[in-house]
């Protein structure tokens, strides 16, 4: 059950970081801002939505270890041919 609900963070973590790299893809190629976009520029949700992001990227590299051992990832080992 415990490792359910960690598999459930880890994908919601993975889908914001998807949305922060698709939404910093458009202000590098485009000048253009989604997320402002749609809840204004550094209104509360705004800031909210990159705050959740940043949080999101900062569970990701500190926990990468853990992250791949629950989904049985190995990588960065040799591995015998």
């Amino acid at each position: 059950m415990k490792s359910k609900l960690f598999k459930s963070i880890d994908v919601l973590v993975w889908s914001l970081l998807t949305i922060g790299a698709f939404n910093w893809g458009l202000v590098g190629f485009f000048n253009f801002n989604l997320v402002a976009f749609i809840f204004g520029p550094m209104t509360l949700a705004s800031r909210v939505v990159y705050s959740l992001v940043g949080l999101a990227a900062l569970y990701e590299v500190l926990g990468v270890k853990l992250i791949a051992h629950r989904w049985n990832l190995h990588f960065g080992s040799a591995h015998p041919a």
